[in-house]
């Protein structure tokens, strides 16, 4: 990787981007991102609304009055840069480098995908400016924490006063090779769980006056594990189950523990629901016999986009400007998508490559901001023009 910055000046794309990624808005902190956005698309014709809930900054901003309603969504929020000494370059001074690579924290997730999405309906409207269908964007910076205020919020504000919402793209990097060679038209289920198993307390050399909740605890554990959830279908993969925390004992190395904590998350497919798992879970542990208290948190249900205009459009936008007919996927973690699913919106996630996402010294391909804008532009002319 070399040092030396671009002597090439930036598109418009990469300009915009530049702007927001300078801006160090680390979750929940927007630090001007919406800002920014919100001056670019006010000169479009916009109507803007600004929604800061529980402290955190929403906004959702539409154009035109009838017909099918398109979202941009996307947040503006990054995560923490991590160690800033470890970065080739300073994570909130951003730069194209001598390669071709923009770098800095947000890039990729998400601020690369705010830029081209509003540089693509800059060129849109300027060419077709009484589109029809209503152009909208659903823009947080509650996405990257703990996403109760954010795009979830908005959405139910959405909902009670019966606003439709029928396309969505979110920005979110989908590609893994190639920028366009991934759509993700899904996402699974994320069910979270804490297990405490109680036992007795008691000195180690004394066995028999204590209850060892981890011995107690081994059997059902390996039960879970071993357990057949579902077999996935033509969209998912099949649920799995994982443990991510185990925690017991006092620290002593003489002191048999009274509790065991056990963190686990299921990523399900819409073969099976979430009560079905709660209860699968109970009749595992009931048979073992376990003295057992159990917390759930859903995360978030499964959502699919099986086909439908949406991806139509966006799948043939990627083959004119990205030469590539991409793959669709419901591999990864969360995203706000599941909130906007609820709707019962076709939600697809059409964003950069994602090799570096989250990670120290975070890029993309600059030259990929411009064609993923060319591909939301040419989205926005298959669906209203």
């Amino acid at each position: 990787m070399s040092d030396a910055p671009s002597t090439t000046a930036p598109s418009a794309t990469q300009a915009l981007a530049l702007e927001l990624l300078a801006r160090p808005s680390v979750t929940p902190d927007d630090h001007g991102c919406q800002a920014l956005m919100i001056e670019r698309l006010a000169r479009l014709g916009f109507n803007v609304e600004r929604m800061t809930i529980g402290g955190i900054d929403n906004f959702w901003a539409t154009r035109g009055q009838h017909g099918p309603v398109l979202a941009f969504a996307g947040h503006t929020d990054v995560v923490p840069s991590g160690p800033e000494g470890a970065w080739q370059y300073p994570p909130f001074a951003p730069r194209i480098d001598a390669e071709g690579f923009l770098c800095g924290r947000g890039a990729a997730d998400m601020k690369g995908s705010l830029a081209a999405m509003v540089t693509a309906v800059e060129r849109f409207v300027a060419d077709h400016p009484d589109h029809a269908g209503r152009i909208a964007f659903l823009i947080t910076a509650d996405e990257e924490g703990p996403a109760i205020h954010g795009t979830r919020a908005v959405v139910e504000r959405l909902r009670e006063r019966a606003e439709p919402l029928d396309y969505c793209i979110v920005g979110e990097p989908s590609s893994t090779r190639t920028l366009g060679d991934v759509i993700k038209n899904g996402r699974r289920g994320s069910l979270g769980g804490l297990l405490r198993v109680h036992g007795i307390q008691g000195h180690v050399a004394y066995p028999h006056l204590a209850r060892n909740p981890i011995h107690q605890a081994l059997a059902a554990l390996q039960a879970l594990v071993d357990e057949h959830w579902d077999t996935g279908n033509e969209f998912f993969p099949a649920t799995s189950f994982q443990i991510s925390n185990l925690h017991a004992g006092t620290g002593a190395t003489n002191v048999v523990p009274g509790e065991l904590e056990v963190t686990f998350n299921f990523r399900y497919s819409t073969e099976v629901t979430q009560a079905g798992l709660r209860e699968r879970v109970a009749a595992l542990l009931d048979a073992h016999g376990l003295d057992y208290q159990l917390e759930w948190t859903l995360n978030g249900k499964p959502f699919l986009t099986p086909g439908g205009l949406l991806l139509e459009a966006a799948r043939a936008a990627c083959e004119q400007e990205a030469g590539i007919t991409p793959t669709l996927s419901t591999s990864g973690g969360t995203s706000d998508g599941r909130f906007i699913a609820t709707l019962g919106t076709q939600v697809i996630e059409l964003g950069p490559v994602n090799a570096t996402i989250h990670q120290v010294n975070e890029r993309i391909r600059a030259e990929d901001l411009d064609i993923l804008s060319r591909v939301y532009e040419a989205t926005l002319v298959r669906l209203f023009t």
